[in-house]
């Protein structure tokens, strides 16, 4: 009685993992050998991991990024892509977020930009960051009711607060001035500070020309640049021959 007590005390306080982990201790009559500096040792370890499980669920479920399963240890880095594994492992392991670098993931379409924008933010959440994915043609309706609505300054706040944006096809469309301001309030907030991933199938080279404004433009790009990790993906489109792959599986004629 005395110990249904006290489990349900350790869950009453949240203490999840390490109720858990009694529960498990009581039912394996071997711990009794074990001192009891052992066993609670064992009891702290379980509840640290558990908490830190639940820290990367909640991470990745507010991370929202469109590969959620995307990780670096699948990346694919045949060399017909353009990427070394050594490179995006290394940065990947660095401190490229508490650095606040940028990552410029570019390529044609269907290149595989956006899995792996999703693969180091996913890693980033693994390693305790906070994350938000968001495609910037869709940003830019998501900026005009923030500032109908009023929310776009409290909005501004949370960004500057994220680890880790994730600003998926960059320079798909064209832009309009308030969108132009708000990126640049976007990137100033971040700059030296909190790491953004770009991924765009335009050339660097044409993303002043894309964002209008020169000085808007000038702006943005000296922030973006000042500290960054570039991968330029290559290859025919992976969403092309998936399908393929997957027709010749079924035995059906891919042409």
């Amino acid at each position: 009685m005395m110990m249904n007590t006290t489990l349900a005390q350790l869950r009453t306080l949240k203490l999840d993992g390490l109720a858990t982990g009694l529960e498990e201790q009581l039912a394996q009559p071997a711990m009794a050998a074990m001192s009891f500096e052992e066993r609670l040792a064992l009891l702290v370890d379980r509840e640290v991991h558990a908490r830190n499980d639940r820290k990367l669920v909640r991470l990745l479920k507010n991370a929202h990024l469109k590969y959620g399963q995307a990780a670096i240890e699948d990346i694919d880095t045949r060399p017909s892509r353009g990427i070394d594994r050594r490179e995006v492992m290394s940065m990947a392991l660095g401190d490229w977020v508490s650095a606040g670098h940028s990552v410029l993931i570019t390529g044609p379409t269907g290149a595989g930009k956006s899995w792996l924008a999703c693969a180091l933010a996913q890693y980033a959440c693994r390693r305790g960051h906070s994350v938000l994915y968001q495609r910037v043609p869709r940003l830019q309706e998501e900026l005009r009711i923030r500032h109908g609505s009023g929310t776009f300054g409290k909005w501004l706040i949370q960004l500057a607060k994220t680890d880790v944006l994730v600003l998926d096809d960059w320079g798909m469309g064209a832009i309009d001035s308030m969108t132009r301001s708000d990126l640049l309030e976007i990137i100033d907030d971040r700059t030296a500070h909190k790491a953004t991933i770009i991924t765009s199938q335009l050339p660097i080279e044409h993303w002043h020309a894309w964002i209008g404004d020169a000085t808007i433009a000038d702006a943005v790009l000296d922030r973006i640049m000042q500290r960054h990790h570039r991968f330029n993906l290559t290859g025919d489109s992976l969403r092309q021959t998936t399908a393929k792959h997957q027709l010749k599986e079924k035995n059906i004629d891919p042409s």
